[in-house]
């Protein structure tokens, strides 16, 4: 990455500045502002996390805030209320509060006097929500946003439920939020209410994952905030962003095709990070295309947004399966619009073993022989390792946190897959299956893998989809299946742009458990295929010349660096074991970052998260995720503070079952017992047809 001094504006850089609220709160800010913008007032674009700006994304902020401030904006990155250094209690994520919040941010920012009343909103992942939604209530001052690695709908494509499937990230992300939410503001920008706004955080933040688990529907708890209730609401233009290799992407294809502003989506093969910082690469240069977005909606400047494609996305070339890629091999294609007129659907049916074009004038040698393509009734119960190896439901750039060799996972599943394509196949958009199904258990579920299976049999898995048959016909109203009876289902699959070379077959591998990536049925189900009126559709792009003359990306450039040390190295691993003599398989993650010093603001850090999800032979009840946080600061002299968490889901046939910890410390030599709080939660939650 290119580290830019020269930037067109000398930046000042305000280390906080408190921002007032309507009910007397106030919210912590710093802000990156060119020097002259009490003469020469500019935008403003702000955005708001409760990821703390004084340490955890102190690094981040610094890339991307001062890079856009010197380009002539004032840039104001606030954390939330109840997070890093800003009054009050976050009790959940994206509710009426933070929306409130966000707008007196907002308006406060217009008014200014460094600022022309021009406001843009920018995010990746929590920043990314907020800002689609901020453009859903349509504040005056808010002109433009930039929303990457996000959703349109909380339930549908978030990281708690998939397809009606409760997903282990749901754990995962709330394990992330217990141990921010337990950490105290910095007493260098609060002063001497440091503890008391602490205590008030350790005693009122709550246990989320315990609200999550009570919602497994589509209700009104994740409506509001889901921006595709009513799309018209959103009144500004808008730039989607995300990667292949993340859990949000889908959402970029709804927002192109049903927003009434003009918009743009920006899809690369990276995971949960900008692209200047994307992995797998190759990254970009995406500041340089921030910078490009605001200058023409923020300032009046006709940069050519308006000339160019409305969806731009990297097609991945063929790659041997791998957990770890550091780059993708492909090129950057393009569609004018989205639906997109180049792109066409091409059927495969289901045979007993394989997925014959319904269509045989195109990539295939075979055409339908009438004897295998009868119908048959192909039934499977999976075992419970098929999805040790599937990785993450959104990787997050903490490789090897991607699926692997799919070998490893299909003799689980029922595989069906083409002969040998004569010819190279391209397809870019959101593939999915329809079934005709029965099962033996009123609850069931079905995963469906979409592989790239090379002459040497090695198979890279492209895209996948879980669903949970209750929820057939939707996820507000789920209805158990009656046993025996066959229902049509589709399953959809996660959006993608893939190259299948010719000489590899395109394979489809079924099954009806996929964990941990999703938690198991309630009991196990054997789920019966009925191949004649079972099929998959692909998105289909034909390769186009013009591909070529796309305007080029730059390379990735940003601001310099935060000054860090060292102080001692972290690990990251993923583990798969199995012990024989209790037949319990793990998966075990360790994500040990180490400890390292911020030189400019003197703290020093330390952060542990370890996860372990396992299971015992095929017993479903046996399947258990538990994790375990440390975070630790330390400012050299009277602040010492650590924090632990705990938490461990386990179930029963009708109930989820939630244990949790809690403790924290104030690391003072000179006292006996440092633990200044500590709670533990126990809570029994029924399931939901999940």
């Amino acid at each position: 990455m290119r580290t830019r001094t020269d930037l067109p504006h000398d930046v000042e850089d305000v280390e906080n500045v408190f921002i007032p609220l309507r009910d007397g709160q106030q919210l912590a800010a710093r802000m990156w502002l060119p020097v002259d913008a009490d003469e020469r007032p500019v935008p403003a674009v702000v955005e708001y996390i409760p990821y703390r700006k004084r340490d955890a994304t102190r690094g981040r902020d610094a890339l991307n805030h001062p890079y856009v401030a010197g380009h002539g904006y004032a840039c104001v990155r606030v954390d939330l209320r109840g997070s890093g250094d800003s009054d009050g209690v976050l009790v959940d994520e994206y509710r009426e509060q933070e929306h409130r919040d966000a707008e007196d941010v907002i308006a406060w920012l217009a008014e200014q006097p460094w600022c022309d009343g021009n406001v843009g909103m920018m995010g990746i992942s929590w920043g990314g929500f907020n800002a689609l939604q901020l453009a859903a209530l349509a504040p005056p001052a808010l002109k433009a946003v930039i929303s990457a690695s996000a959703t349109d709908d909380l339930y549908v494509d978030n990281m708690h439920y998939m397809g009606g499937c409760l997903l282990a990230d749901n754990l995962s992300e709330a394990t992330v939020m217990f141990a921010f939410n337990s950490l105290p503001p910095d007493p260098a920008i609060v002063g001497d209410r440091w503890r008391e706004m602490w205590h008030e955080r350790l005693e009122g933040s709550g246990l989320w994952l315990d609200t999550w688990l009570r919602h497994q529907r589509r209700d009104d708890y994740w409506k509001p905030a889901s921006v595709c209730e009513d799309y018209t609401r959103v009144r500004c233009p808008v730039m989607a962003v995300g990667g292949w290799a993340d859990g949000y992407t889908n959402a970029i294809f709804r927002l192109l095709e049903n927003l009434d502003v003009p918009r743009r989506g920006l899809i690369g093969p990276w995971g949960h990070r900008y692209p200047h910082v994307g992995v797998p690469g190759p990254a970009i240069g995406f500041l340089q295309e921030v910078v490009r977005w605001w200058d023409h909606w923020l300032k009046g400047v006709d940069t050519g947004l308006e000339d160019e494609p409305m969806l731009r996305a990297w097609m991945q070339d063929s790659m041997p399966p791998s957990a770890a890629y550091e780059d993708r091999p492909g090129r950057w294609v393009a569609e004018p619009t989205w639906p997109s007129p180049g792109v066409r659907e091409r059927e495969y049916r289901f045979t007993a073993h394989h997925l014959l074009p319904v269509d045989a004038d195109h990539d295939h040698v075979r055409t339908w022989d009438p004897d295998e393509a009868a119908e048959q009734d192909l039934s499977l119960q999976s075992p419970l390792s098929v999805g040790m190896f599937a990785g993450k439901w959104a990787s997050y750039s903490a490789v090897p946190d991607l699926p692997y060799d799919q070998r490893e996972e299909d003799g689980g599943a029922l595989v069906f897959e083409t002969e040998p394509l004569r010819e190279p196949l391209e397809i870019l958009g959101l593939p999915r299956v329809t079934f005709e199904v029965s099962a033996d258990k009123p609850v069931a579920q079905l995963a469906v893998r979409l592989s790239d299976v090379a002459p040497n049999g090695e198979a890279s898995r492209v895209t996948y989809g879980v669903l949970n048959l209750t929820h057939r016909d939707g996820s507000e109203h789920p209805q158990p299946l009656e046993p025996g009876r066959a229902y049509r289902v589709k399953v959809p699959l996660n959006g993608i742009a893939q190259s299948f070379p010719a000489g590899h077959r395109i394979r489809l591998s079924v099954s009806t458990s996929y964990w941990p990536l999703v938690w198991p049925a309630p009991e196990p189900a054997t789920v019966t295929i009925a191949t004649g009126r079972s099929s998959l559709v692909l998105p289909v792009r034909e390769t186009r010349t013009e591909d070529a003359d796309l305007r080029p990306f730059g390379a990735p450039e940003a601001a310099p660096e935060a000054e860090t040390t060292v102080l001692a190295t972290g690990q990251h691993s993923w583990r798969v074991t199995r012990d024989l003599a209790t037949d319990i398989s793990t998966l075990e993650i360790v994500n040990d970052q180490g400890t390292f010093r911020i030189e400019d603001t003197g703290t020093v850090i330390h952060r542990d998260t370890r996860e372990w999800y396992s299971f015992r032979w095929n017993d479903v009840s046996s399947v258990r995720g538990e994790t375990r946080t440390v975070r630790r600061l330390d400012n050299g002299e009277d602040w010492r503070v650590e924090v632990a968490t705990r938490t461990v889901l386990t179930c029963t046939p009708t109930h989820f079952l939630l244990n949790a910890q809690l403790d924290a410390y104030e690391l003072d030599e000179q006292q006996g017992d440092p633990r200044v709080y500590s709670q533990n939660w126990e809570r029994s939650i029924p399931r939901d047809l999940v």
